[in-house]
Order: C-alpha cells, then structure tokens, then sequence
C-alpha cells in the first residue's frame, strides 16, 4: 500500500513537472508567434510604404514625359464602358473602336443587342478579332442581366462599393477583374487601377511590385493607391508599355524611368524603336 502511494507520488511529481515544462514551452511559442507577427506588420507596412512612394514617383515622371491624359468630360455609360473593355481584349484600341462603333451605329440600344443571336452580334464586331469568344461574352452578359434585373442597366452601381461593384461583374462569364475595374475607373471614376499585360509587365519591371499574374499585382497596387492618381497612372504606364518597355528589346534608353527602374535586363544597346501609340479606346467611349 505505501509503495504504491510512493509510485503515485512520483508520477505526479512527474506529471506536474512536465505540464509545467509544456506550459512554458506553449508561452515561450505565443511570445515568438507575437514577435514575428509584429514583425511580419513592420515589414507589410515598410514595403507598402515604399510601394506608395514609388507609385507617386512613377505617376510624376510618366506626366513629364506624356502629360496628363485627357479624358471625356462627361463618364460613359457602364454597360457601354464594358461592351468597349470586352472589344479591346487581345487586339489593338482601333479595331476594337471601329466594332464598338458598328454596334452602337446600328441599334438603338443594347436590348436590341440583346435581341440579337450570337453569331449576329459575331458579325457586328468581326474586326475586333476573337469574335466567337467576344460576341459570346456580349450576348451572354446583356442577357444575364436582363434575366437578373430585369433591364439592362448598371445604374445601381453608382451607390456601390467598389468591392461589391467586382464581385458583381465577374460573377458573369467573361468578364475578369481587368474589365470590372475598368468600368470602375473609366464609367464610375473611382481611383481604382486596372492591369492589362502592359501594367502588369511594367510595374514588374520597374520595382513597384513583384508578382506573377495581373490579377495579384491589381491586388497589390490597388492595396494602397495614392489619390486621385489611377487614370494617369494606369493610362501612361499603357503608352510606356506599347511604346518603350516593350515585352522583347524594351528601348531603356529613352525611357523616363530609367533612373528608377530595377528590370536587371535593361536593354542598353545603341538600337532605339519608338513608335506614337497614343490611341486609348477607353477615353474615346462617349
């Protein structure tokens, strides 16, 4: 009986001995969790910062080179600020404009679009490149909205968020975060930076961000975009990217940010090619 109070004695003693031992190694775990946590913050907040600032940096030097880019005085109309964005997808602004035009010149109104078959809408923008795969985006979106709201409009928008205005839009097939944003810029003129390639290769390049799909680098620029900066930012980094940075053999040398850029392929040889490409169709959307 006393040997076996004995042995119980000491298991507990042990036990006690090692719940203290696990206790202290949890705290010693929350202490460190707690650290890098605040150092996980100091470093997000650092970097974010220096995004910031180079963001601004960027816009200043871009506006030097091109000037402040106009844009129509009044905003177009959601629904035609998307049907253009969906258009200008893989295929230059021309094109896309002269298809956008041949819809809006031939019907009275997008139900009248809406109306249409497929394939009619496919006819109607045949220029635009990719009709198939557009003119099904078009159709499929005008109807789906119709059968949601019972009219074509996005007129609600207006009082909207913006995260509520994208999750809205790219619920319906074909239509990404680019085109959302789009809209969001453009049509509703909030400060909101859409990425096509042009974007997402240059703010790359330059050091803004470093991310691997233009989807994570509108994530990342749109985190914490100076005011009042998106429509000059996004628009001269398109010019910079048709016409200088430039997807081989970027022309470095008369790039205005050549002082700021941190692309470690910079192509510094004597051979120089610039051509004018300062047709945005989505500032011609009236």
């Amino acid at each position: 009986m006393i040997k076996n109070s004995k042995i119980r004695i000491k298991i507990k003693i042990s036990f006690n001995k090692n719940k203290q031992l696990f206790l202290e190694k949890i705290n010693m775990l929350i202490f460190i969790s707690a650290k890098l946590s605040i150092l996980k913050t100091n470093f997000g907040n650092h970097y974010m910062k220096q995004m910031r600032k180079k963001i601004e940096l960027v816009n200043k030097l871009l506006i030097e080179k091109y000037g402040i880019p106009p844009r129509s005085k009044v905003p177009p109309n959601p629904i035609d600020l998307l049907i253009g964005t969906i258009l200008s997808q893989n295929t230059n602004d021309k094109n896309s404009y002269k298809a956008f035009q041949n819809l809006k010149e031939s019907y009275k109104d997008w139900n009248e679009v809406e109306q249409l078959t497929r394939t009619q809408i496919e006819t109607k923008i045949k220029i635009a490149g990719l009709g198939k795969q557009k003119s099904g985006a078009i159709k499929e979106f005008l109807s789906s909205l119709k059968k949601e709201k019972g009219s074509i409009s996005l007129e609600h928008f207006r009082k909207a968020d913006n995260e509520k205005i994208l999750n809205e839009l790219t619920s319906f097939n074909g239509i990404g975060v680019k085109t959302a944003s789009c809209v969001l810029l453009f049509s509703l003129r909030r400060n909101v930076c859409p990425v096509d390639t042009h974007v997402h290769r240059t703010t790359n390049r330059i050091g803004i961000v470093k991310t691997k799909t233009p989807d994570k680098t509108f994530e990342m620029i749109n985190s914490d975009l100076p005011e009042e900066v998106a429509h000059s930012f996004h628009t001269n980094l398109i010019r910079l990217g048709r016409e200088i940075c430039r997807p081989s053999k970027p022309s470095c040398l008369i790039c205005p940010l050549l002082k700021v850029c941190e692309y470690d392929k910079k192509n510094l040889n004597g051979e120089i090619k610039y051509k004018k490409n300062d047709f945005l169709l989505l500032d011609r959307i009236k």
